[in-house]
């Protein structure tokens, strides 16, 4: 892996790291967006924006819409407080919220755990590979598909 290095939040510290790096970005950390981020921290595996509804109406005691939940989603990603599992349409929260870079995911087919590694080096020559072809790349997502430890 390459030198990347950032600081891991977890437990009672990561919603403030999320809620710290949206509001630097410019945008607003209303209640909403706090109990969807926390309803998606809950997650040790990707949760679809359906869950998050779910989770996130039982909470409040009123249904909230799923298409609510993908613009906030949306806004997490864009903004690096949560990563997307592009083949299945499911979040994680980032662990280091605001951090910039790209994503690789190991997809297990069989449980659906998706573990996010970093290497900046493999994105940096993607990135690359793209510019050469003439093509500006937005946000490179790297998946590999197969069996996770538990399940081979």
């Amino acid at each position: 892996m390459s030198g990347h290095h950032h600081h891991e939040h977890s437990g009672d510290s990561l919603a403030p790291a999320a809620r710290d790096a949206l509001i630097a970005a410019g945008e607003q950390w209303t209640e909403l967006r706090a109990d969807v981020f926390d309803a998606l921290a809950t997650h040790a595996s990707p949760a679809s924006a359906y869950d998050i509804a779910d989770e996130v109406s039982a909470k409040r005691g009123k249904r909230i819409a799923p298409n609510s939940i993908y613009r906030i989603l949306d806004v997490f990603v864009a903004n690096n407080l949560a990563l997307r599992v592009e083949s299945s349409n499911a979040y994680l929260a980032n662990s280091h919220p605001g951090c910039l870079h790209d994503c690789i995911f190991l997809v297990c087919d069989e449980c659906g755990e998706a573990t996010h590694i970093d290497d900046d080096a493999l994105t940096k020559s993607v990135r690359g590979l793209a510019e050469k072809a003439d093509f500006k790349p937005e946000r490179p997502v790297i998946e590999i598909r197969g069996l996770c430890a538990q399940c081979h």
